[in-house]
């Protein structure tokens, strides 16, 4: 047996289901620009205060096991558990959408370089950081150069 239904009984027509679907369509396609560029942005912040610290770990270890006369790599300082633990691999690191590369051989220099993983997609700007503590950024992997620890490009 059937349970009967009341013929007063309402609901949403079809037409009605449509235009509810369109207009989620339309605010999505307006979002997730907006979300896809906080995303870079904020990969980009991670990329930066990854530099930042690195050189402080670099200035760290300078002064004290380096004995003010030697830098080191990104893995020694991982090891030393001067940074982030993530950086153990050492130079090749991938990190927020960013790989994290050294530039130069650790000694009594060293330049760090890091560039978006996937260019437009992780972030748009490489960044660099020498032992001037300076971090520097340009538009692709080529617009960085480091000579002598310093790295070239724009200062943020």
């Amino acid at each position: 047996m059937t349970p009967k239904t009341p013929k007063n009984q309402k609901g949403f027509s079809l037409v009605e289901l449509l235009v509810v679907v369109i207009i989620i369509g339309i605010i999505a396609a307006i979002a997730i620009p907006s979300l896809l560029a906080s995303r870079r942005a904020a990969n980009e912040a991670s990329a930066i205060a990854s530099l930042r610290t690195i050189h402080s770990a670099e200035v760290t270890y300078f002064a004290t096991t380096g004995a003010n006369t030697n830098y080191t790599d990104i893995a020694t300082l991982s090891s030393s558990k001067l940074i982030d633990g993530s950086f153990s691999a050492g130079s090749g690191v991938i990190k927020s959408g960013y790989k994290f590369t050294e530039q130069a051989t650790p000694t009594t220099t060293y330049c760090v370089h890091t560039e978006p993983t996937t260019a437009g997609g992780t972030g748009t700007r490489t960044f660099a950081v020498g032992i001037d503590g300076a971090i520097n950024f340009g538009p692709g992997p080529a617009a960085l150069t480091c000579a002598a620890g310093v790295a070239s490009g724009s200062a943020l």
